[in-house]
């Protein structure tokens, strides 16, 4: 059975075309920020986002899909706790959590999500 399309089997420019798209302006999301809840990336102002950073988001959404919505935000809690404690700083922890480490490593290649693996975050915890 063929999986069904999904804007991530776009080509690299399409995809972030597509990922632009999907932005949603809020004055609810706190300054400087931009948020992926369930493939939707919300921020308060969308001038400062480049296609970097809808590269990087547009990697937490494949992460998304693999893991399902709950297990993924699950998980990110869980490992962002944990990385809190170890490290005793909110930016530390962060930057350690293993999703976030493939997003920020893998964020300025358009390719990466061509030929990712499933999976991928594994190898960063």
């Amino acid at each position: 059975m063929k999986r069904p399309f999904h804007y991530l089997d776009l080509p690299s420019q399409q995809r972030i075309m597509a990922g632009r798209q999907r932005v949603v302006v809020t004055r609810y999301c706190p300054p400087g920020l931009c948020i992926n809840l369930f493939g939707r990336l919300v921020t308060r102002n969308d001038n400062w986002i480049s296609d970097d950073v809808i590269n990087h988001e547009l990697i937490h959404t494949a992460q998304l899909r693999e893991l399902w919505i709950v297990p993924f935000y699950l998980l990110y809690l869980i490992e962002w706790v944990c990385k809190f404690v170890r490290h005793g700083s909110w930016s530390k922890a962060y930057r350690n959590i293993s999703f976030e480490r493939e997003a920020y490593t893998y964020g300025d290649d358009r390719q990466y999500l061509d030929h990712r693996t499933p999976m991928a975050w594994i190898k960063y915890l």
